[in-house]
């Protein structure tokens, strides 16, 4: 029997025990192995040293504009590749480096409601057949 393709790598910039045991679970129902980071120089250092085939990154656990700016230097792979857990964003500086990077974002108040289809579609994932029917 050959083997299936190689599982996805993600990385987790996430300090809340919480949220990263959801992210977890919707990780491995993708089929995807998680590696977690909880500060800023912790994940600087495994972008360094490690592939990873997308990151998400919780908009309290890191300043945005340095993660971004330096995931795009370290790993140019990961352009388009980083998600952005979030708060309910209303400061202006924080929506323009979203835009600025065209970084999809997912609130936190959605996280087990929209992150699935935002990691699918971020992985290339093709639509599950449960989606598909509904659409």
């Amino acid at each position: 029997m050959a083997p299936g393709p190689p599982r996805r790598k993600v990385l987790i910039i996430e300090d809340e025990p919480s949220i990263r045991n959801v992210l977890y679970v919707l990780l491995a129902g993708l089929g995807c192995d998680g590696d977690v980071a909880h500060d800023t120089d912790q994940a600087l250092s495994m972008i360094r040293q490690d592939q990873f085939d997308a990151v998400l990154l919780d908009l309290r656990s890191a300043p945005l504009q340095q993660m971004v700016s330096a995931i795009t230097e370290l790993r140019p792979s990961l352009v388009g590749r980083v998600l952005v857990i979030t708060g309910e964003v209303s400061d202006a500086n924080t929506l323009e480096i979203l835009e600025h990077y065209a970084v999809p974002h997912v609130p936190r108040s959605r996280v087990t409601s929209d992150l699935w289809g935002r990691l699918r579609s971020l992985l290339g994932f093709a639509p599950s057949s449960a989606n598909s029917a509904t659409r």
